[in-house]
């Protein structure tokens, strides 16, 4: 026989008041929270989502909606934030765009159509159409790692022009003096803002800045490999690249394989994120790293602020900071000067 709200009552020692606030989607307090949920797992008690939305007009559920799911900077948001949310009673539904803006309004749409309690979303698409139908519905947006203009939603950033200054004050304290920059395109906030802070560097050293040591490309792999390639080829005095993006690194180090190009003897290389590839080169490259497990933190409390009906529309966090982590892809040239 299917187990009853009463066994549920008889198991916990609540009321049956409180156990209904709970499957209704209401607050209580979290140690009623903890023996509600162990007592449905020990009853195998099923709960009529279905249902309980109808009544409540939630689902109970949050929808993501990022570039791509193989780059390991998503992936590790995604997993830290799925768990925080899971543990206020949260699922999440991802959807994977690739990066294109018609497939982002349809997965917007689609998880619309879904009735999704909130939506976080790391936009491809930078005029913010895509997300205008749904702040209409009053359910709250948080972006990712972008700011647009003009949108009254969350929003959790990286201060991407101080981690690009940093990246390439690393080089220039080591004695570089003409550093290339790979970078993303302009018309994204984040790409934006790395090239800023490379010139920041550049002209506070004073030194010039040149587009010819710079390359725009499309984050991705095959950007980085040609971006290395073009940048050492047309430029014989170069004696470093920062590469702002995970995946233009990658592709940076595989250009320089395939170029037979010693990274940190013949050019020196600082990339982006990664820890794990940054770990597997030889030798160990240098990156900036984004601090993913606070992003995630921040991205899930600010959603869970809004749902609680505590601040309304989550509120734009302070910019977090990014960190240089030390590897051997830099060859130190002071003492050639």
């Amino acid at each position: 026989m299917a187990a009853t709200i009463k066994d549920i009552a008889r198991v916990t020692g609540l009321g049956l008041a409180t156990i209904s606030s709970y499957l209704n989607g209401g607050n209580v307090r979290e140690k009623n929270r903890i023996k509600i949920e162990a007592a449905i797992e020990e009853l195998h008690f099923e709960v009529n989502e279905l249902a309980r939305g109808l009544r409540t007009n939630l689902t109970r559920t949050i929808g993501v909606v990022i570039p791509e799911l193989t780059m390991l900077f998503c992936a590790e948001i995604i997993t830290a934030m799925e768990d925080a949310l899971r543990s206020h009673g949260y699922a999440t539904i991802v959807c994977d765009c690739r990066t294109d803006r018609d497939r982002e309004r349809e997965a917007v749409e689609f998880l619309m159509h879904k009735r999704v309690d909130g939506l976080i979303n790391m936009p491809v698409d930078r005029t913010g159409e895509h997300l205008k139908r749904f702040l209409e519905t009053g359910k709250p947006l948080v972006l990712i790692d972008r700011k647009i203009e003009g949108l009254s939603c969350g929003s959790v950033l990286v201060d991407n022009q101080d981690a690009a200054y940093q990246a390439v004050r690393h080089m220039l304290d080591l004695g570089h003096r003409r550093i290339g920059l790979i970078v993303g395109p302009q018309h994204i906030h984040a790409a934006r803002e790395r090239k800023a802070g490379y010139e920041k560097a550049l002209r506070e050293a004073g030194l010039p800045v040149s587009e010819e040591t710079i390359f725009y490309g499309k984050d991705d792999m095959n950007s980085g490999v040609e971006g290395i390639c073009r940048l050492v080829r047309d430029n014989p005095d170069l004696t470093g690249v920062f590469a702002a993006n995970h995946a233009m690194t990658m592709g940076a180090v595989i250009g320089l394989n395939e170029m037979g190009i010693s990274m940190g003897k013949e050019i020196s290389l600082v990339g982006f994120d990664n820890r794990q590839f940054a770990r597997a080169c030889n030798p160990r490259l240098t990156i900036v790293a984004q601090p993913t497990d606070r992003i995630a933190a921040d991205a899930a409390g600010m959603m869970l602020e809004a749902l609680s009906g505590k601040d309304g529309q989550p509120r734009t966090a302070e910019r977090l900071r990014a960190e240089i982590l030390p590897g051997q892809s830099v060859r130190d040239l002071r003492g050639s000067l």
